[in-house]
């Protein structure tokens, strides 16, 4: 894949880079502010960018600006955001731009290689990758919502599981319950919160977190 990297920190950019080259990926661009972001994203249109929420010169939310923008003029463009802490707004700012091909991941989770190369896989893959931290607190903040407090402890569990991107075996194994169990679970959750059930997983995913969005 065809990767920008936006991240200020000299050496976690350059650990990114050479992690990402050591798997294979090509990073056309990796900068350090938004400026130069929004450039190198309509200059290069990667098949995913991987980017800081947190950017000079003001350290707010210069890296989200920049995919947002940049998103309105390439609708879809694959966007794994990164940040030092759990930061729901941003998350719902991204979702809110364009369901498909979407992440928000905590900085803690980049040591885990595997996890997150496997996050942008699946966002490059137009689907979704949310840390479990942030639909916590997704979850958290739509408590007064009566469909969302209808949920069983375990239909929450699962609905954390599927905001992921997780599959129904994923999902199963992590659980430890059945396929056919999750499958159960799952058409509990699309009922109780008046979603149409899908066959794709993207859909599904995508479905659950437009709600959690409103």
């Amino acid at each position: 894949m065809r990767i920008v990297l936006a991240e200020d920190h000299f050496l976690l950019r350059d650990g990114l880079i050479r992690l990402l080259q050591a798997y294979g990926h090509e990073v056309a661009a990796a900068v350090d502010n938004g400026a130069d972001l929004l450039r190198a994203l309509t200059e290069h249109r990667p098949d995913v960018a991987v980017v800081d929420v947190r950017l000079p010169p003001n350290f707010t939310d210069e890296g989200l600006r920049a995919v947002l923008t940049a998103r309105r003029t390439m609708p879809g463009l694959p966007v794994l955001l990164l940040s030092q802490y759990v930061e729901p707004l941003y998350a719902r700012e991204l979702l809110a731009s364009g369901g498909r091909g979407v992440g928000y991941m905590l900085k803690d989770r980049v040591t885990n290689g595997s996890q997150f190369l496997d996050s942008i896989r699946r966002v490059a893959d137009g689907g979704t990758a949310m840390d479990p931290e942030v639909i916590s607190q997704l979850l958290i903040r739509k408590e007064r919502d009566e469909s969302v407090a209808a949920l069983s402890t375990r239909e929450r569990e699962v609905l954390e599981w599927v905001a992921q991107g997780r599959s129904n075996a994923g999902i199963a194994q992590g659980l430890f319950i059945t396929e056919k169990a999750v499958a159960k679970h799952i058409s509990n959750i699309f009922t109780k919160l008046n979603l149409l059930p899908t066959d794709g997983d993207n859909r599904r995913v995508l479905a659950v977190l437009a709600y959690l969005d409103q």
